[in-house]
C-alpha cells in the first residue's frame, strides 16, 4: 500500500491495538485454538497479534512491505505476507475467519477483494471494523478541517455499498454493531480524540492518521490547529463537541458469514 509506505515509519508511535476493540473482535470470531484466521490489511500487525492472544493460528497480509517488515520484527508467531486483498496467496477454504480493521477504504474495489476473502474462507465469519461517510460527516473535526474530512468521508464505502458487495459475492451479511469512541481509547486513529481534542495538536498523532498525513493540506492543518487550540484554551471546544453529538455511533462492526449449503 504505497500510501502506508509513506506513513509507516512512525506508525506504531501512536497506533496500537485497543484492548476493548480487540475483545469485541475476538467475541465475534469465537476463536478456536486449532482453527486458522486471516487479517487482511493488517498493517503492522497490532490487531493480528492482539487477536492471536485469544488463540487460533493467525496469518496477516498487507500490500505495504514496510508494514509487513515491521510486523515481522514484532513476532514470528503470525505468518506474515505482502499481498493485495484482490489476490490473496492462499488456497480455497483455508481460514475459519477473516478480519479487516480500518482498511476497506484502501481496497481498489470492494467486490474483487470480498470475492477473494470469500474464496479463502471455509464456512466462517468475515468481521470488518470501519466507518461510514455519514459517521465521518458527524465528527466534530469537520469544524476545523472541513476539506480533509470531506475527502476522508468521500473515500469511505457506504454501508449500503459494503452490504451490496458482501451479498454479491455470496456472504450472508447482517449484523451491524455500532461503536462509540471511549475516553481511554488506546489506538489513535482518526476520531480517537473525540473526547481528547488536544491530541490533534500533536504532529506524531496526526502523522499516524491517513486523513491528516495524506488528505489534508499543510495550510488547512496549520489553520485548523490554530483555531482548535484557541477553542481548547477558551473552553469553547465543549460547545463544538456537543454540537456534533449523535446516536449513529462513530464506527461500526460489520459481521458477515459464509454458510456452506450441503447438497
Amino acid at each position: 500500500m504505497t500510501i502506508y509506505e509513506q506513513i509507516g515509519k512512525g506508525y506504531d508511535l501512536t497506533r496500537r491495538a485497543d484492548p476493548d476493540i480487540a475483545a469485541q473482535l475476538a467475541k465475534h470470531f469465537q476463536i478456536k485454538s486449532d482453527s486458522s484466521y486471516l487479517d487482511v490489511g493488517c498493517g503492522t500487525g497490532n490487531y493480528t497479534l492482539a487477536l492471536a492472544k485469544h488463540g487460533g493460528i493467525w496469518h496477516g497480509v498487507d500490500q505495504s512491505k514496510q508494514m509487513i517488515d515491521t510486523a515481522t520484527n514484532k513476532s514470528n508467531t503470525v505468518a506474515w505476507k505482502v499481498a493485495e486483498a484482490e489476490a490473496l496467496p492462499y488456497a480455497d477454504g483455508t481460514f475459519s475467519g477473516v478480519l479487516c480493521t480500518l482498511a476497506i477504504h484502501h481496497f481498489a474495489a470492494l467486490i474483487p477483494a470480498f470475492r477473494e476473502i470469500y474464496r479463502v474462507l471455509a464456512a466462517g465469519r468475515f468481521v470488518l471494523f470501519t466507518a461510514t461517510p455519514e459517521q465521518i460527516s458527524k465528527y466534530w473535526l469537520v469544524e476545523y478541517f472541513p476539506e480533509a474530512m470531506h475527502k476522508s468521508a468521500e473515500q469511505m464505502p457506504s454501508l449500503k455499498n459494503v452490504r451490496y458487495a458482501l451479498n454479491e459475492v455470496g456472504f450472508h451479511s447482517g449484523d451491524i454493531e455500532y461503536y462509540s469512541i471511549s475516553e481511554n481509547l488506546q489506538d489513535l486513529f482518526l476520531y480517537s480524540g473525540k473526547h481528547r481534542p488536544e491530541i490533534y495538536l500533536d504532529e506524531n498523532v496526526r502523522s499516524g492518521i491517513s486523513t491528516f498525513a495524506l488528505l489534508a493540506s499543510a495550510d488547512e492543518i496549520a489553520a485548523g490547529c490554530q483555531r482548535l487550540e484557541a477553542d481548547i484554551n477558551t473552553g469553547r471546544i465543549t460547545e463544538i463537541v456537543n454540537k456534533y453529538e449523535n446516536n449513529q455511533g462513530d464506527y461500526l462492526f460489520i459481521i458477515a458469514d459464509k454458510v456452506l449449503i450441503m447438497n
